[in-house]
This record gives C-alpha cells, sequence and structure tokens, in this order.
C-alpha cells in the first residue's frame, strides 16, 4: 500500500475517449491516496465511462475542445490542493505514488508550484528507457490554481506559476500495443505539427529542403547512438527510425502547407 494523504489534499485530473484497455489500471493505481478523481469524458463509446464510475471517479461529458482546453476543464474541476493530471494511459508506479503522499505530507516549500515525472515509455509490455525515450520528465503535479497548459494545437505542456522540482521515480506510459501504432500516432502528430508552424507563421528555414534531409539524420543519429539506442535492441532501432521519419514528415507537411496545399488524410 503506498499509505494516505495527511492534511494536504489532492486531485487527480484525466481526459478520456475510448480508453478502456487502460483507464482501468490507472485510476486503480490512485483511487486508494487521491481524494478526489475527476474524468472528462469526450465521448467515449467504450466502457470508459462505467469503468471510471466503479472506481470512484466523478465522470462529466464535454465535446472535444481540443487538447489544451480539454485538460484545463479537468483541471477547473479540480477542488483540492494540489492537482495531479494524468493521461488516460498513464499508470502511477507505487514507489511514485509513495514519494507524492510522502513529499505532501512533509510539506512542500511556497516557492515550489510544481513538479516533473520522469515517464517510461512501453510498447506492449515492453518498456523503451534508451533512445532518448526516457527520462521523457512530465510537468503534472502542481498546486491547484498555479497552473494550466497552454494553448497549442499539439504537445500541449503544462505551465506553472512558481518553481518546478522533479521526482525521482517513474510513471509508466502505456501508450502503444505496437510499434506500428506509435509510427501511426507519429503521423498524426506530424501533421498536427506542421499546422501549428504554419498557423505561428513559421519560418523558411524550417520547411527547407536542407532541414527535411539533415534534421531526421540527426535526430536518428543523436537518438540511437548519443542517447544510447542501440543498447535497447531491435524496438529501440525501429523506434528510432519512426522517430526520424516523424520528423521529416513534420516539415514536409509545412512546406506543403505553406505552399498552399491541404494534408489529405492519411
Amino acid at each position: 500500500m503506498a499509505g494516505r494523504l495527511n492534511k494536504t489534499t489532492l486531485s487527480v485530473v484525466l481526459v478520456a475517449q475510448d480508453e478502456e484497455r487502460t483507464i482501468g489500471n490507472v485510476l486503480e493505481a490512485v483511487r486508494e491516496w487521491a481524494d478526489e478523481i475527476i474524468l472528462v469524458d469526450s465521448g467515449s463509446t467504450d466502457k470508459t465511462m462505467q469503468i471510471a464510475e466503479s472506481l470512484g471517479a466523478r465522470v462529466m461529458h464535454q465535446k472535444w475542445l481540443g487538447y489544451s482546453a480539454q485538460k484545463n476543464l479537468s483541471i477547473e474541476q479540480a477542488k483540492c490542493d494540489w492537482v495531479l493530471s494524468l493521461d488516460a494511459d498513464e499508470v502511477v508506479t507505487k514507489e511514485l505514488a509513495c514519494e507524492i503522499i510522502n513529499l505532501l505530507n512533509s510539506g512542500v516549500s511556497p516557492d515550489v508550484a510544481g513538479f516533473r515525472l520522469p515517464r517510461v515509455l512501453f510498447i506492449g509490455d515492453s518498456p523503451v528507457r534508451r533512445g532518448g525515450f526516457y527520462p521523457d520528465a512530465q510537468l503534472r503535479l502542481f498546486r491547484r490554481g498555479q497552473g494550466r497548459f497552454k494553448e497549442r494545437i499539439v504537445h500541449e505542456a503544462l505551465e506553472v506559476d512558481g518553481d518546478v522540482l522533479k521526482l525521482k521515480h517513474d510513471l509508466h506510459h502505456f501508450a502503444y500495443d505496437t510499434a506500428a501504432e506509435f509510427a501511426r500516432t507519429m503521423d498524426k502528430y506530424a501533421r498536427l505539427s506542421a499546422q501549428h508552424y504554419f498557423s505561428q507563421g513559421s519560418k523558411a528555414w524550417r520547411k527547407s529542403i536542407i532541414n527535411e534531409k539533415l534534421h531526421p539524420l540527426w535526430t536518428f543519429f543523436y537518438r540511437y547512438f548519443i542517447r544510447l539506442g542501440f543498447l535497447e535492441g531491435p524496438l529501440c532501432f525501429r523506434l528510432n527510425l519512426i522517430y526520424a521519419d516523424y520528423v521529416r514528415r513534420k516539415i514536409s507537411y509545412l512546406r506543403e502547407l505553406s505552399a498552399g496545399g491541404t494534408l489529405k488524410d492519411a
């Protein structure tokens, strides 16, 4: 058992749609020590909402507003001193739970507004701890009223008013069953990233042919060799290839948009 919080209270907030594969494990990991769990669902047709309610979550429906806006809505529902914002495929390990509980029970300096959590990516049951995929520290634990997600089309980022420290123990990210699923998601993110940079008035070098040729090569070299992806075996090799191709695709998509084209569905 991870123990319980004493005087300091904690809200766990999530957004979800059709996450029955993982949502049970996510909520089981926090239900014994969180003071409240809030799940904002954007239209699940599977058993996500039923599972969440059976595990004590307060579930509300909201049509999809976008990554940042949806997550900010979930934060606005929180009533406790601290907020832990999780994705619906992220599981708090027992070690991380104990660290959070001990941290909040012992008191946090008023200058500290948030904490980053190291995150381990899983492909199926296989953790990936090298090749640039770890520690992938995410700012997720923060004082209520001092953190919001910055508006962005993709790769939304939490910003807090105050200092940020890093915790030691891991959050497990069960995002993909297979490398092929990872590849499909990376293509989606490449499209969204291109749309983001296009809307921001991207600089010419970002969409250049030279950048499209060199940036993916450097990305693969850095992640596979400098970040020791070669020590992780064939899976990490494939993931690094996919990630390098993601870099290439978002540059190509950006150039396509800049030329007046539209991105066709994958």
